[in-house]
């Protein structure tokens, strides 16, 4: 049976994107527009993995990760985020260290944007098989 993969993003080339290369490489896929959409398709068909952009309209990633990590029955699913937030939009901001730092579970991986699609399979391969 194929790995499921919820792919959270609000952009519909990026979406189209990760659902066909995810598709192409034996995953099943799921899609959420934003972080109220991705909570309850997360709820709906518990996902092997989460593929979550932080920015997005009405709840963002980050807020959904929170969220994600603070739920008992979600806290343990696999989140690799796949972002546009980088050193760039915020240079006085390291991210990554920022996440860290919470006491909250860190994603398990991180790809930026754009996406090298090997990287993102190599990430996801290695989280899930």
């Amino acid at each position: 049976m194929a790995k499921k993969i919820l792919v959270i993003d609000d952009e519909p080339d990026m979406v189209t994107f990760l659902t066909t290369l995810l598709e192409d490489n034996g995953y099943e896929t799921v899609v959420a527009t934003d972080g109220d959409e991705g909570l309850s398709q997360l709820k709906a068909h518990k996902p092997d993995l989460v593929s979550l952009d932080l920015l997005m309209p009405n709840k963002t990633g980050i807020k959904m990760f929170r969220e994600l990590r603070r739920d008992p029955d979600l806290a343990d699913t696999p989140v690799v985020m796949v972002t546009g937030f980088g050193t760039d939009d915020t240079p006085n901001m390291d991210f990554k260290k920022w996440i860290h730092e919470r006491s909250i579970k860190p994603p398990e991986a991180y790809i930026e944007k754009p996406v090298d699609k090997d990287a993102l399979l190599t990430a996801i391969k290695k989280i899930i098989g």
